[in-house]
């Protein structure tokens, strides 16, 4: 990766790890970035990481099997035929938005020898575009849910629909952390590039950056919302 991009990179984390809490963790969205890019934050002292599409996953992983294990979560929409491979890669996933898919993947899970530790999607608003429990299917499936076996349930997690202002994020995030308070979980994942400081401020424990972070994605990947 060329100096100056390393700089940048470095100028980057710096700035947002002084803006967050010491409380919250900051997870840094590689996807649509080469693996130089992943490396040389890790020499930075840059640990987790999130992808959302598997094969591009995979490559990038492979080509950094020399660092030391890094904290890879997956935060794409976990479809169900790729549950096992995805287990075999990840140790997190952010994007539990069933019950029949948190039954899928405790089976798995099992049978891979393996307790990833999940959080539940959650939404809030409406939102074609978005899957997600609601707060009253997340209240009727929580008994099967925590007892569950092979599952760490951490937290929620949610993404506020595109056209929201800064207040009705704010107003959202803070109902995913009470909702998480309900339901006696620690732990939140919640903002982007674009909205991570009204995510922080309503109780996130982990935010998702992405483009705020590595700049414009270099890789070919489809369009989706700024992470």
């Amino acid at each position: 990766m060329a100096e100056g991009c390393s700089e940048l990179l470095q100028v980057r984390l710096a700035a947002i790890q002084e803006a967050l809490p010491a409380d919250v963790h900051l997870l840094a969205v590689s996807k649509g970035h080469p693996p130089e890019a992943v490396r040389a934050l890790v020499a930075l002292g840059q640990r987790s990481f999130a992808e959302s599409r598997l094969q591009e996953a995979q490559v990038k992983q492979d080509a950094l099997r020399d660092l030391p294990p890094l904290d890879w979560h997956f935060i794409g929409r976990l479809q169900a035929n790729k549950v096992r491979a995805v287990l075999r890669r990840f140790a997190w996933l952010h994007s539990i938005d069933a019950l029949s898919l948190a039954q899928r993947v405790s089976r798995i899970a099992s049978e891979e020898g393996c307790a990833p530790k999940v959080f539940l999607q959650v939404k809030l608003r409406s939102d074609p575009s978005k899957g997600g429990f609601s707060p009253e299917a997340l209240h009727q499936a929580w008994p099967e849910l925590r007892s569950l076996p092979s599952l760490q349930i951490m937290g929620l997690m949610t993404m506020a629909p595109l056209g929201l202002s800064s207040e009705q994020r704010t107003s959202l995030f803070a109902d995913c952390a009470c909702l998480a308070h309900e339901l006696g979980l620690q732990d939140c994942s919640m903002g982007m590039s674009g909205d991570w400081p009204e995510a922080v401020a309503a109780g996130s424990t982990w935010v998702r950056i992405g483009s705020s972070l590595f700049g414009p994605k270099t890789l070919s990947v489809p369009a989706r919302d700024a992470i």
